[in-house]
């Protein structure tokens, strides 16, 4: 009785090591062909730019091209949608943001959760956003902008990289806090929407660094402030929104995600991957002239955040009645 039961343990523990095999192959083999990187906005945005520097470290470090895939609409739902219906084999990225929090909340009926669906793999950047202005527009500083908006109440239109992005709910938090009245009007991304801020076509804009830090350098477009709690080192003239209108923070983040289901081996060697691309004395530099910090964190880590940041998100958006359909 004892020979047969550590033959069967015996059997038992070679059939798990063999089952192992096949997923350390896999790791040691990815990837062993193209990987498309599914971002949620149009080309020419912040979340386009620090996508298509990754993917380029990827691509070097890797062996393999990484290739970002522009889906635009319905505020990253459309991207987020495409990926959940992946193959679970880490040959399909996602470009995961704050909009991804917040959407779980502003939108019903969608037809995939987020938090269920797609597995974490790992966080990149945390940045503020800029609030800007076309230089020719009234209001040169946020106080005189503010005394604008409130002597021109419905008049001032504010634009967005489309409903749920993070410029948006950091302009509803503005309107909030700030007590003005802005006609939101939404693009489909960041791209677009600094394009018609450019022309003059909206009046106000809360983009991200990496897309606008640039024109705001050159004097194409007025720095008014930035959203988070402290002033930015990229530009450190421009107040925090905190100190015109107390209690005013936010900022943007970014990360990878995954179908779920995506085997943990690859999912770790991604993560490594990307961590040690933030820790490129390079790459640190360009992230730092976009006006963001490298976020490297854990897929457990960027998880958590993830969670808290829906959990913030839905409070945020119910107590403002904001929802998108």
């Amino acid at each position: 009785m004892k020979l047969a039961r550590r033959r069967f343990l015996h059997l038992t523990a070679g059939a798990a090591a063999l089952s192992a095999l096949p997923r350390t192959a896999m790791a040691q083999a990815y990837p062993s062909r193209p990987v498309r990187w599914v971002v949620g906005f149009a080309p020419g945005g912040g979340n386009d730019i620090i996508a298509r520097l990754l993917s380029q470290w990827l691509s070097r470090r890797m062996g393999q091209q990484f290739f970002v895939e522009n889906r635009p609409g319905a505020g990253t739902n459309i991207a987020t949608e495409i990926v959940v219906n992946a193959p679970a084999d880490g040959y399909t990225l996602l470009f995961v943001g704050v909009s991804s929090a917040i959407n779980a909340t502003l939108y019903d009926n969608l037809k995939f959760v987020f938090l269920r669906d797609i597995a974490p793999v790992a966080g990149i950047m945390l940045e503020p956003l800029f609030m800007t202005t076309h230089p020719a527009a009234p209001g040169k500083t946020l106080p005189e902008f503010i005394a604008y908006a409130k002597a021109n109440a419905g008049k001032v239109n504010m634009g967005s990289a489309g409903i749920g992005s993070a410029g948006h709910l950091a302009g509803e938090m503005f309107k909030a806090m700030a007590g003005v009245d802005l006609v939101h009007v939404p693009f489909r991304g960041n791209g677009p929407a600094l394009t018609a801020l450019l022309g003059g076509q909206v009046d106000v804009l809360f983009p991200t660094p990496p897309s606008s830090i640039a024109y705001i350098r050159a004097g194409k477009l007025r720095g008014l402030a930035v959203t988070s709690a402290t002033r930015s080192p990229a530009l450190p003239d421009l107040p925090a929104i905190g100190e015109v209108v107390p209690g005013y923070a936010m900022s943007a983040w970014y990360g990878v995600g995954v179908p779920k289901g995506t085997p943990a081996a690859v999912i770790d060697k991604l993560n490594r991957e990307i961590t040690a691309g933030l820790d490129d004395p390079d790459m640190k530099t360009r992230f730092a002239d976009l006006g963001g910090d490298p976020m490297p964190l854990a897929p457990d880590a960027f998880g958590k955040l993830i969670a808290d940041e829906t959990d913030k998100w839905r409070q945020v958006i119910r107590a403002a009645g904001l929802k998108a359909g």
